[in-house]
């Protein structure tokens, strides 16, 4: 059946082919990585509002902030320079955390009837608030309550205690 003839050419072809794909294999070049196309631009992106102050600080800077009060002559409602510095000082507080609202309680002393000193506390806590917003805080922030004589902070017929008792407090919420 098979002559050595055939056998030889059947395994010559093989080799041959074998080969053949051989040398094709080992002369192919490394296939070329094509050019990387350039990334795209990063696009500028807006800027994020500043993140919020960490809670440990901005509860220090709560406590410093409802610390000081502002204080009132008998009877009067104008602030005083001593107050214009404190109330800068809260202004700006309130520029560095643009998130806190501050309620301001207008306090009288004892003397007086309750609905005076009412109405006498609520336009101390008008006049520091309207102090405020004329200096840029936003009034949507602002609000005021008037305790009157109600919530004194010291009870002794002097007048060294009733000038504690004639104050704005802040208190941020």
């Amino acid at each position: 059946m098979w002559t050595l003839g055939s056998v030889l050419l059947v395994l010559l072809m093989v080799m041959g082919v074998s080969c053949a794909k051989k040398v094709v294999t080992e002369q192919q070049e490394p296939a070329k990585a094509e050019p990387a196309a350039p990334a795209p631009a990063a696009k500028e992106e807006p800027k994020a509002p500043p993140a919020p102050p960490a809670p440990d600080k901005l509860a220090e800077a709560k406590k410093v902030f409802e610390a000081e009060g502002i204080y009132f002559d008998f009877d009067k409602y104008n602030l005083k320079p001593e107050a214009i510095k404190v109330l800068d000082k809260k202004i700006a507080f309130l520029k560095e955390y643009p998130q806190a609202k501050v309620l301001i309680p207008g306090n009288c002393d004892p003397r007086g009837s309750n609905e005076y000193n009412l109405a006498l506390g609520d336009r101390r806590a008008n006049a520091a608030k309207s102090y405020m917003v004329k200096a840029g805080v936003a009034e949507n922030r602002l609000s005021t309550i008037s305790y009157g004589e109600e919530k004194l902070i010291c009870t002794e017929s002097t007048e060294a205690c009733w000038a504690k008792c004639r104050r704005d407090d802040f208190i941020v919420q």
